[in-house]
């Protein structure tokens, strides 16, 4: 017995800033993003969403989609780098507005890996016990909160939205078939948010110095990517006895559309062959694999019995991967 993903759901706020009005605002124009980020426009929650609101959006999408009630669920696993409040747990609230009140619910912080993390728990607990048959697993981020938007480096890149898939107990030979996480906690400065914790807990100097802004050194984030993307690729083929000609999608963190091109490029994959929403959603964290892998399942990209690997890398420095046989029927839900 493994598991499987029955349902697949997205939420992506309504209000757009594209990139012809930030790169007027950071005096670049909006070549100069289309040609460093590939994104042309990306989502902004509203003053009144917070992080649980777009989770919760997408849970009762991927649940309506896998055709299961909310009374059903045993567990959820929200993963996140922008939590609604710094306690209690963001997917608290989120089991309390979608009604699933016999779930345990937790928090995973991996950030941008924080998907692959999640359903890597997810599958685990699962597996491992006999009372837990359904679980949820949401990525979930709100970046517009933690930005500087007179900071090229950064608010170019980011968006808001959420992601979600529903994972229960299958036949063996469906859904997960082996995965890969991995971390370097040497490297943990590449991507912060200084100020607000107990190391710099919040006060008027880290208001004043700018350290509740999300930071990001780029250039070595991108060589990190591009070390540690292909070994994860090589290892998940290798341990499901695959090759890269049997995987029908690969559906990667969103981090940004020129970065992906060429990482694309590398390793040599066919026209099709990789699924990107970058262009139009930005890079939204933990949410951007399960947002593209929604997008991917709405467009008809996967057939029953389709190898897909989802592969994300993030903050931690964080990486990780799951290769999956695609089980008949399963949907998503706009």
């Amino acid at each position: 017995m493994n598991t499987a993903i029955l349902g697949t759901g997205s939420y992506l706020p309504d209000g757009v800033l594209t990139s012809a009005e930030l790169g007027e605002r950071l005096g670049v124009g909006e070549e100069w993003v289309l040609r460093k980020t590939g994104i042309r426009q990306r989502r902004v929650a509203a003053a009144h969403e917070a992080t649980s609101d777009l989770g919760s959006h997408a849970a009762e999408r991927a649940l309506e989609a896998a055709g299961i009630p909310a009374a059903d669920v045993d567990l959820i696993v929200l993963a996140t780098s922008t939590k609604d409040q710094p306690m209690p747990a963001t997917a608290c609230q989120v089991q309390a507005n979608i009604g699933a009140h016999h779930a345990a619910a937790f928090d995973i912080d991996a950030v941008c890996t924080g998907f692959v993390y999640g359903l890597v728990t997810a599958n685990a607990m699962l597996t491992a016990d006999p009372e837990r048959r359904v679980a949820v697993v949401i990525g979930a981020d709100l970046y517009s909160r933690f930005l500087d938007y007179d900071d090229r480096r950064t608010s170019c890149l980011l968006g808001d939205g959420a992601g979600a898939v529903v994972l229960a107990k299958s036949g063996e030979h469906q859904g997960i078939i082996t995965s890969t996480i991995g971390s370097d906690g040497r490297l943990a400065h590449l991507v912060q948010i200084p100020g607000g914790g107990s190391r710099r807990p919040p006060s008027f100097e880290t208001v004043a110095g700018g350290e509740h802004y999300f930071t990001m050194i780029g250039r070595e984030v991108r060589n990190l990517a591009a070390e540690v993307l292909p070994e994860a690729v090589a290892e998940l083929l290798k341990s499901a006895d695959l090759t890269l000609e049997d995987v029908e999608l690969l559906v990667p963190h969103q981090a940004n559309g020129v970065m992906l091109a060429e990482w694309a490029e590398s390793l040599r994959l066919a026209p099709g062959q990789l699924h990107l929403t970058v262009d139009r959603y930005g890079n939204t964290g933990a949410a951007s694999v399960p947002i593209t892998l929604d997008d991917a399942v709405r467009a008809g990209r996967l057939s029953p019995g389709d190898i897909a690997l989802l592969l994300a890398f993030g903050g931690g420095m964080t990486w990780g991967g799951t290769a999956i046989r695609w089980l008949p029927g399963s949907r998503a839900r706009a």
